[in-house]
């Protein structure tokens, strides 16, 4: 407790949560994700260099998953499964794509990994659509 009590599951602790998953969830969907669609030639031309089958299929699906998947992250609803999907995006992006890159050139693809697998394994929190969903089902 050298900065006061941990605040996870509780009111305090939910709100940074909230806060935490509308960011990340906008900038990925409207920074990166709408910018992807359609996907380029030069964009699809990425996914052949990276030995993917099926090349623009893959090139949607990634774009697909950061502005889907970051809508859905900051609205809280499905965000386990939009985690997932967008955690295994920006592993391929860091440890793929920007394989050979210095460490500065694969840190937002890294910034975005570390944050969208802290929500895959926290959840949403209290303040979100699947919590919202959870109440009325129970």
């Amino acid at each position: 407790m050298l900065f006061g009590p941990d605040r996870s599951g509780t009111a305090a602790g939910d709100l940074g949560l909230l806060l935490f998953r509308v960011f990340l969830g906008l900038a990925l969907a409207f920074g990166h994700g709408l910018n992807k669609l359609p996907p380029s030639e030069r964009f699809i031309g990425g996914v052949i260099e990276m030995g993917f089958p099926a090349p623009a299929f893959f090139a949607w699906a990634s774009a697909v998953a950061e502005l889907g998947g970051g809508l859905l992250l900051a609205l809280g609803l499905m965000t386990r499964p939009a985690a997932l999907l967008v955690t295994i995006n920006m592993t391929v992006a860091a440890f793929i794509r920007q394989a050979g890159d210095p460490f500065g050139e694969r840190e937002l693809a890294l910034l975005y990994l570390a944050g969208v697998a802290m929500l895959l394994l926290a959840g949403a929190g209290r303040y979100s659509l699947d919590a919202l969903i959870r109440r009325r089902n129970a």
